[in-house]
């Protein structure tokens, strides 16, 4: 396996828990720090490295109404603030080959949205960057159809990729995660990020809904992931998830991190211990 460089850490095997998360929509540069903040005191208590994730614009949103981000300028002005203050890697979606450039002068990582996969000109705009790029699984894909997104990256000669496990369709609204995804991904060659937040969403219902998430499966799925081999572990995490502007129903809640990651941290690296994957 290819291990993969992120600013001061190594994600991959046989090292630390990466841990990606932080508000779903970076609605201000306030809200911004204060779930970084949070988040790095964690990661020295707990032992586990630190991506800072927040998106500066969201466009795949259920209604041209909904709240899409401070957008490109903005947002990634507040991200290199974040950046600054508390010296951690700096994540968000890019949905346009135009951005890529532009992201990469702030972003350590640019993430390849689920929907966008297989999206040739974006995958090689993005890997052209020479940034580390973490793409999503499509709801739609086998695991082992990622090998695609990983030739076009490979074509620009890059190697810095994450895959990120986010679950399969089943049937309509609903995903499910098959955890085989995770060895199978990882015999790719690259180590594999589990988002446990976007498989709790109930697609066709409003995250503003109480009834559009379930984030109290969060914690399962996570340990569920670790145990599988995952390398990272994605979630987005607010003070207060119901007022979050975007995928309020699936966010974890910020004060509630510490008993998940405290878990999440003692199984990943009990699993690598093992040497199996």
């Amino acid at each position: 396996m290819n291990n993969v460089k992120i600013k001061n850490f190594n994600v991959g095997k046989g090292e630390k828990l990466c841990v990606i998360s932080g508000p779903c929509l970076l609605e201000s540069a306030d809200l911004g720090m204060r779930v970084a903040e949070h988040m790095v005191k964690l990661s020295e208590k707990l032992g586990f490295n630190y991506v800072f994730k927040s998106s500066y614009e969201k466009d795949n949103r259920g209604a041209a109404s909904n709240h899409r981000g401070l957008g490109i300028d903005e947002g990634l002005k507040a991200h290199q603030a974040i950046g600054k203050e508390f010296n951690v890697p700096l994540l968000s979606d890019v949905h346009r080959e135009t951005d890529c450039a532009i992201a990469a002068e702030v972003l350590d990582i640019l993430q390849i949205p689920a929907y966008l996969c297989q999206q040739t000109s974006l995958l090689i705009a993005a890997g052209e960057t020479g940034k580390v790029v973490n793409v999503k699984k499509g709801q739609f894909l086998a695991p082992e159809d990622m090998s695609s997104a990983i030739d076009k990256l490979e074509s620009v000669n890059n190697k810095n990729i994450l895959l990120c496990e986010r679950g399969a369709s089943f049937g309509y609204h609903r995903l499910v995660s098959d955890m085989r995804s995770i060895p199978i991904m990882s015999d790719l060659g690259y180590p594999v990020i589990f988002d446990a937040g976007h498989l709790v969403r109930i697609y066709g219902i409003s995250s503003k809904d109480p009834r559009g998430g379930e984030p109290q499966f969060i914690p399962a799925l996570s340990r569920a992931g670790m145990a599988a081999g995952a390398h990272g572990l994605f979630v987005e995490t607010h003070p207060k998830p119901m007022e979050g502007l975007c995928d309020a129903a699936s966010m974890y809640k910020l004060d509630e991190m510490e008993g998940l990651l405290t878990k999440a941290v003692q199984i990943h690296d009990l699993v690598q211990s093992w040497d199996i994957n």
